[in-house]
């Protein structure tokens, strides 16, 4: 049985634009209109986002950004927080000063008093003192029924932290080095989720990003061996978030869910593999990706 997520929580922004802390390592991002404008608009992604996962029967917990911090990326909750069946959640080591303090159990007694109570099991943040970095699942796609954590190493995805995940939650970590092209440069994709997603069935992955052939090989044996269909994506497709996808369990099945950008990126034979698994169903995120450079799958933390 596929462990697919009927609810999630959203972080609704307070204030929004491109973080220059981010922004060293996350060549997604791009400068537009001004902060007013962009938080304007990024409201308005979001909420007519959260209208269309509701239409689709994924149960929305909206948590509003109370603007107690500069937190410019608060809408992408995933990197700092994942939860797991059981009632566990577990808090993440963030690369950036001005994410850190987005951490917080406000959100957690909020879905208490929701009735979906977690608890924090365990707590990663230390190892930010020695700059060692596990963006939750920006940094780890998750394939819950297998247990296994793939996890492309970068400034943000430190192989210790990984370890202690895995360690913790009986998982087997499949890590790899994913590259993209900044101004003639092979530099490493930020994050994990970017690049792949693991679905009921399926799988999308750009191996164009893994210059390594053993590590494109290991990947690709890894996905086939847990009887995953590989769909896979160009370089070009997921420079327009074609990867930052997440498969929800909707009324009537399972539905992918990624941006607009994403989904006008797909070929027709990509979207007709892709809906043999799932419904796709999307929905328009320009400025939020423009600024934030994350997208829809940033953007949701799956509840059990």
């Amino acid at each position: 049985m596929e462990t697919l997520s009927t609810h999630i929580v959203m972080v609704r922004p307070f204030r929004f634009r491109k973080n220059e802390q981010t922004a060293t390592n996350n060549f997604y991002q791009k400068n537009i209109a001004t902060t007013y404008d962009t938080t304007a608009l990024a409201q308005a992604e979001f909420d007519a986002f959260v209208a269309v996962l509701r239409q689709h029967g994924v149960r929305v917990t909206v948590y509003q950004d109370p603007g107690l911090h500069d937190t410019p990326d608060a809408l992408f909750p995933n990197n700092w927080v994942s939860f797991h069946p059981g009632g566990a959640a577990y808090f993440y080591p963030m690369y950036a000063k001005n994410r850190r303090l987005e951490r917080n159990t406000a959100l957690l007694d909020q879905l208490t008093a929701e009735g979906a109570p977690y608890t924090v099991k365990a707590d990663w943040s230390s190892y930010e003192a020695a700059a060692k970095f596990l963006e939750g699942t920006g940094s780890m796609v998750l394939d819950r029924d297998n247990k296994i954590a793939y996890a492309a190493l970068s400034e943000r995805t430190h192989p210790e932290v990984l370890k202690a995940f895995c360690d913790t939650l009986g998982y087997t970590a499949v890590s790899f080095t994913a590259n993209q092209n900044v101004e003639g440069k092979r530099l490493p994709i930020y994050h994990t989720n970017v690049m792949m997603s693991i679905g009921p069935g399926f799988a999308l992955v750009c191996l164009d990003a893994i210059d390594v052939p053993k590590e494109r090989t290991q990947l690709l044996e890894s996905l086939e061996g847990s009887n995953k269909e590989v769909i896979l994506l160009s370089e070009p497709q997921i420079e327009q978030f074609a990867g930052n996808a997440l498969t929800l369990q909707g009324s009537n099945g399972p539905i992918l869910v990624l941006s607009s950008s994403g989904y006008k990126a797909l070929t027709n034979t990509q979207l007709t593999r892709i809906q043999a698994h799932a419904k796709i169903v999307h929905s328009p995120l320009q400025v939020i990706e423009q600024c934030g450079g994350g997208s829809a799958r940033c953007m949701m933390a799956e509840l059990f």
